[in-house]
């Protein structure tokens, strides 16, 4: 898209979706008279300054995983977060881009809508947060309005409740505050690539200041056939409300309507020889829409040694993907079968949380107390429909060599095709104690009780079904500080799956009657900060998933939960600055993911699909001179396969990254990003043995960002 008409239509979308630009600038010459406001905004603005050129990568502090505000190096749990700086040096659009440089985390091809992470040996689709509460339809995110992301590994369920298993990725996004915020950025690229973002942000007085995230795209893709719009604004205000109470506000409206690319199919137990760009199926038909809208209140308040903390969340989803993939091979590879469906999802979410924290001293140990409770509700309504090729033919075959075509598919619900109505309800109470004992020792436990209850109805056979589970999780952990910069920790969690999915659509009768399913997550680590700087962690762990379903030896036609499944590894990171003009982001994973007990999915022995045995990744950012920087990355992933019967392998593969920065006069950044440096034909991710997604090739991204 031409860069002229995509400012326009992007500053024309801002200013009709929200008039408080134009009141800002309309009020920005009396802002300035008022001398206590400027004072103000100066010395927060400075604060900023430093900060960032002090530790422009790393995060020092997180609340997410203690929900306490603490030092990452007294955090007894791995954790990689990338921050609002090294998602804009790498271009990062996508979680499927963040992940990339976090050890022990693949992304999968999640039907080409959705993202699907695998999580130390765990795929999920439901372990996603915004500002620690729950995100979990089933969409493609954007990283527009993040100011950091939060990758927490291993299970903590008392931080977030059900599920969790191999971990949870949060997003932390931009908030109002009293510094004055001014970057717009137009960005261009391969494969029509065309994308705006716009970051505002003013202080109307000492006790109100508001912000404005928004973005909007429109491109093609590597793959024949494909294209992305993508539009997002996120207001939010903050207000001082009296002494110690700080209100904040926010909403967001994102919409992704994209090209649902289900890759190319396998032959002969690795990738097809299809062309990288075939697309297999019907693009005319194979398309996706989400549309999510959410609105968020949290209230702090200070009073005396205790904080009170109350957020609210209400969000509503409106989901639709269809499509037409490829299946199998003919074993001559001269034919391939094309298979279709739908499914809409509508999905609306309140939820509540409430922490009060306390610090207190007793018998010469200082104890950090936390108390709190959530309250959710969720309302889902899902509906899937078979795709027929003819009368009655569900399935079509093709020619290998010319797989694209129009279809004539229709789609009509089917006897088995899902029409589910159900409401989730969560009251959930938890306890935490972070005691020190002395400047060397401190430790961490607590408990929460989920009380999970899940109504469902089966429209198509008007059956109901429901399940209540009650959901215990226990979290301790201990730190040893031999010196203030480092620790040495070892750590225990639990989390719970009820056994009705991620997403509460696989509810029957049988798996009604089932356990939830439980993950406990057993980890030695070390966290070092040889600098004010740059953090380097280190983790062993050994993740344990146990009540799984599996059939009965003695009789086929019943459901024992005797599957299990384990995860060992090791993971290694460094973030921050190595000097004052290299910074880097990066890790090495281990990790060995096996089924341990037969499930209904595997036999014991068979290795988790999706997870490498090993990978490493690099990225490095030169400031070369106070105008011109540089960056490489590397990242080699060893082989994995796609499915859980192990007849798929993707091949291991090494891709190289490059990045120029230059700091233009008139308060102007130019930036080239060039993604697959080297061209490489590499095999990134896949969703089952026939839907494997090949990587992009050399791609190039320029962006200007101006201060405005």
């Amino acid at each position: 898209m031409p860069i002229r008409p995509f400012a326009l239509a992007l500053t024309s979308y801002l200013l009709t979706a929200s008039p408080l630009v134009a009141q800002q600038a309309a009020t920005a010459d009396t802002s300035r008279t008022d001398s206590a406001r400027v004072t103000r905004a100066a010395r927060e603005l400075e604060r900023v300054r430093v900060t960032a050129a002090r530790s422009r990568y790393v995060a020092r502090t997180s609340r997410s995983s203690t929900r306490t505000d603490t030092p990452l190096r007294d955090v007894p749990q791995a954790a990689t977060i990338l921050t609002r700086e090294a998602i804009a040096d790498q271009s990062m659009q996508s979680m499927a881009d963040v992940v990339r440089f976090v050890p022990g985390v693949t992304m999968g091809l999640g039907e080409g809508h959705r993202d699907q992470p695998t999580i130390r040996g765990n795929s999920t689709t439901a372990d996603f947060f915004v500002d620690g509460v729950r995100d979990d339809a089933q969409y493609l995110r954007d990283v527009y309005n993040a100011d950091r992301i939060e990758v927490l590994k291993g299970s903590n369920a008392l931080a977030f409740g059900r599920g969790g298993g191999g971990g949870v990725l949060n997003r932390v996004t931009k908030t109002a505050g009293w510094a004055p915020q001014r970057t717009i950025t137009f960005e261009g690229g391969s494969y029509d690539h065309g994308r705006g973002t716009v970051d505002v942000g003013q202080a109307f007085n000492e006790r109100v200041a508001v912000r404005l995230n928004g973005m909007l795209e429109h491109s093609g893709g590597f793959r024949d056939r494909t294209d992305i719009r993508r539009r997002g604004i996120n207001p939010t205000a903050t207000i001082l409300a009296g002494s110690g109470t700080e209100i904040q506000l926010g909403y967001e409206h994102f919409g992704d309507e994209r090209t649902v690319d289900r890759g190319i199919p396998s032959f002969r137990g690795a990738p097809s020889p299809a062309p990288a760009t075939t697309f297999f199926g019907d693009p005319s038909v194979s398309q996706a829409h989400a549309h999510i809208d959410g609105g968020n209140v949290t209230l702090q308040h200070v009073f005396g040694a205790a904080m009170l903390r109350n957020q609210t969340r209400a969000l509503h989803y409106d989901k639709f993907y269809q499509n037409v993939l490829p299946g199998a091979v003919t074993t001559d590879g001269a034919q391939v079968a094309l298979t279709g469906y739908n499914n809409a999802t509508d999905r609306a979410g309140l939820f509540n949380q409430t922490d009060v924290t306390t610090t207190v001293t007793m018998g010469g140990m200082q104890h950090v107390l936390l108390g709190g409770g959530e309250l959710s509700r969720q309302r889902t309504d899902n509906l899937r429909k078979t795709g027929y090729f003819g009368a009655t033919a569900t399935s079509l075959t093709v020619p290998f060599a010319d797989p694209t075509r129009l279809t004539g598919v229709v789609f009509r619900p089917s006897a088995t095709d899902a029409d589910n109505h159900s409401v989730a309800n969560v009251a959930a109470l938890f306890v935490q104690d972070q005691v020190t004992f002395s400047p060397q020792w401190q430790a961490v436990a607590g408990l929460r009780v989920d009380r999970f209850a899940l109504r469902f109805h089966n429209n198509r056979t008007n059956e109901d079904l429901a399940r209540n589970d009650r959901l215990v999780s226990p979290r301790a952990g201990l730190i040893f500080k031999p010196v203030d910069a480092m620790s040495l920790y070892g750590s225990y969690g639990v989390s719970h799956l009820p056994s009705a999915g991620d997403q509460f659509s696989s509810l029957t009768a049988t798996t009604e009657t089932l356990k939830p399913e439980r993950f406990a997550n057993y980890e030695l680590g070390a966290k070092w900060d040889p600098t004010t700087a740059l953090s380097l962690t280190g983790a062993l762990f050994r993740l344990d998933r146990s009540n799984s379903a599996a059939h009965d030896p003695l009789d086929a036609t019943r459901t024992i939960q005797t599957g299990a499944q384990r995860t060992t590894g090791l993971e290694l990171g460094a973030t921050g600055q190595v000097t004052g003009a290299w910074s880097v982001v990066g890790g090495f994973s281990s990790q060995r993911a096996t089924i341990v007990n037969a499930t209904t999915a595997a036999p014991a022995g068979a290795t988790v699909p999706l997870v490498p045995r090993t990978t490493i990744s690099l990225w490095n950012k030169l400031q070369l001179s106070p105008t011109l920087g540089a960056g490489l990355g590397v990242v080699r992933q060893s082989s994995m396969y796609a499915a859980i019967d192990n007849t798929v392998t993707l091949p291991a593969f090494t891709r190289a990254d490059g990045a120029l920065f230059i700091t233009l006069p008139a308060n102007l950044r130019a930036q080239l990003n060039v993604e697959n440096l080297l061209d490489r034909s590499y095999y990134a991710t896949a969703q089952g043995n026939n839907n494997i997604l090949p990587g992009a090739g050399r791609t190039v991204r320029f962006s200007l960002t101006a201060g405005i």
